[in-house]
């Protein structure tokens, strides 16, 4: 049986991007994740211990967002090192960082990187 957590439309305030304006402004975020986690005994248990504390999950991703960087795929790269250091357990999973309003001239809702591991 495989057996997943996933969080949906985690909305946060960072400020990654190649341009110096970027990172000073800052922007609207959207992620998504789906992890991939063993936790079959805690449909039996009932208990936390069998399970990915998904509130933790989110700490990390917050936390990791709220460091700045110049590009989306180096803050994926250490959501998802934080996320394995932090749950061993974890064989995988899917990452999605949306940037709602790049500095692109046009009409776009948004530009992400996504990340499946």
């Amino acid at each position: 049986m495989d057996t997943f957590i996933e969080l949906r439309k985690i909305r946060c305030y960072a400020y990654h991007g190649v341009m110096e304006q970027e990172r000073r402004v800052g922007n609207d975020y959207e992620i998504y994740i789906k992890v991939k986690y063993p936790f079959s005994e805690a449909m039996e248990t009932d208990n936390l211990d069998n399970t990915l504390d998904y509130a933790a999950l989110y700490e990390i991703i917050h936390r990791e967002m709220e460091i700045p960087s110049r590009l989306l795929e180096h803050v994926a790269g250490r959501i998802i090192r934080a996320i394995r250091s932090a749950f061993p357990l974890v064989e995988g999973g899917i990452l999605s960082i949306s940037k709602q309003k790049p500095p692109i001239s046009g009409d776009i809702e948004g530009a992400s990187v996504i990340v499946e591991w």
